[in-house]
C-alpha cells in the first residue's frame, strides 16, 4: 500500500500498519523568520526539498512574546536561535506588564499569517501543525532564565497572574490556528526538568496552565507534545493529551523503545541526534542511527525525527538521508 502523508501519521499514532515509518524533522529560519511572508516561504521550500511527513512551522520563540516588551537580535547561533537582548521583566512589580494583548495585530497575527501561508500553499494530505510555547516557557523569555526560578520561588502570585494571562492569550491563539484549519500543534514544554524545577514546582507553575492550553487544542487531530532537556519528567508528561511525544531521546532516559511502553496513547517521534549525528556526522551515520531508532520501536508507533530542532548547519546529504533511509523499509508491512 502506498500511503499519503496524513494516512501514514494517522495510522502510526493508532498503532496500524504503515507501509513505511513516517519521518520529519524541522529547523529554524534566521532572519527569514521575522516577516509572515519569509518564513512561509523557507518553511515550504524545506518541505519541497525534503517531502516530510509533515510540516512543523517553528517560528523564532519570541514571536509570542515581542508585544510584552521582549527584543531580539540574529547572532549567528547555529541552532537558529535569535538572542533575547531586552527583557521587561527586572523585578516582582514588573510582572504586571503582563496584560492580555491582541493576537489580531503585532507578532502574534504575523505568527497566524505565515501559518496561514504555510497551509494554503500545502496539500491537504500533508500535515501542518504551530509551534506553542508553554506559558512557563514564555516566561522564561520575559525574565530570563536565570532568574526564573527565583522569581517564582519569590513572587508566586504575580507569576502565577502572568501565567494566567500568557494561557489565555495563547489559547486564542490556538483557537485562531483551529480556524485556519490547522492539523495540530507542537507543545512545546522547557521546564519538565528536574534541574530546573521540583515536581512539587511544575506541577504548581506549570501543568494547570499547560493543561488549559491543550484541552483548548483537543479538536486537532495531530498534537505532538516535546518534552525540551535532559533528566525530564517524562511520566508525569505521559498524561498529557497530546498524539505524538518527542524528547531527546539518546541525551536522557527513558530511551525510545523505553519511553514507547511508558506511553501508551499514541506514537513516539525521535532517534536522531541533532548536533552529534545530524550536524556533525555522516549521511552513513545517520542512516545507521536511524536504523537503530526503527529496529528498537519495531517501526511502530514511531515518527523518526530528532531530538529538538534540526541545527541550520546540518548538511544536506544528512538530512536527505534521514529522509532516504525509510524508504528501505517500503513494503516490508502492512
Amino acid at each position: 500500500m502506498k500511503l499519503s502523508h496524513r494516512e501514514r501519521i494517522e495510522r502510526t499514532i493508532t498503532g496500524q500498519p504503515v507501509d513505511r515509518p513516517a519521518v520529519s524533522l524541522w529547523r529554524h529560519f534566521p532572519v527569514d523568520d521575522q516577516t509572515p511572508e519569509g518564513l512561509a516561504r523557507s518553511v515550504i521550500h524545506f518541505q519541497e526539498r525534503f517531502d516530510f511527513d509533515f510540516i512543523k512551522i517553528t517560528s523564532a520563540s519570541s514571536f509570542c512574546i515581542k508585544d510584552w516588551g521582549v527584543e531580539d537580535e540574529w547572532q549567528g547561533n547555529p541552532e537558529g536561535t535569535r538572542q533575547i537582548t531586552q527583557q521587561p521583566i527586572k523585578k516582582k512589580d514588573d510582572w504586571s506588564v503582563i496584560n492580555p494583548i491582541s493576537i489580531k495585530q503585532g507578532s502574534l497575527a504575523d505568527g497566524l499569517r505565515s501559518a496561514e501561508l504555510v497551509r494554503k500553499n500545502t496539500p491537504d494530505s500533508t500535515p501542518v501543525i504551530q509551534t506553542i510555547f508553554s506559558p512557563m516557557s514564555q516566561a522564561k523569555n520575559l525574565v530570563g532564565k536565570d532568574k526564573l526560578t527565583t522569581h517564582i520561588r519569590l513572587y508566586p502570585k504575580e507569576v502565577k497572574q502572568a501565567l494566567q494571562t500568557i494561557t489565555d492569550v495563547t489559547i486564542q491563539f490556538v483557537q485562531e490556528c483551529q480556524a485556519l484549519k490547522l492539523d495540530g500543534i507542537f507543545y512545546a514544554v522547557q521546564h519538565a526538568q528536574y534541574s530546573i524545577l521540583s515536581l512539587p514546582e511544575f506541577k504548581e507553575f506549570c501543568e494547570p496552565y499547560d493543561l488549559q492550553i491543550l484541552e483548548a487544542a483537543k479538536s486537532f487531530w495531530f498534537n505532538v507534545g516535546h518534552i525540551h532537556g535532559t533528566s525530564i519528567m517524562f511520566e508525569e508528561l505521559c498524561s498529557y493529551p497530546v498524539q505524538v511525544l518527542n524528547w531527546h531521546d539518546l541525551e536522557t532516559s527513558p530511551s525510545l523503545d523505553e519511553g514507547q511502553q511508558l506511553y501508551k496513547n499514541g506514537a513516539v517521534c525521535g532517534g536522531l541526534r541533532q548536533w552529534e549525528t545530524l550536524a556533525y556526522d555522516s549521511p552513513d551515520h545517520v542512516k545507521k542511527e536511524a536504523r537503530e531508532a526503527i529496529e528498537r520501536t519495531k517501526g511502530s508507533r514511531f515518527i523518526l525525527g530528532t531530538g529538538c530542532v534540526t541545527p541550520i548547519i546540518a548538511p544536506d546529504a544528512n538530512i536527505f538521508a534521514a529522509r532516504e533511509v525509510v524508504e528501505e523499509f517500503a513494503g516490508s508491512r502492512g
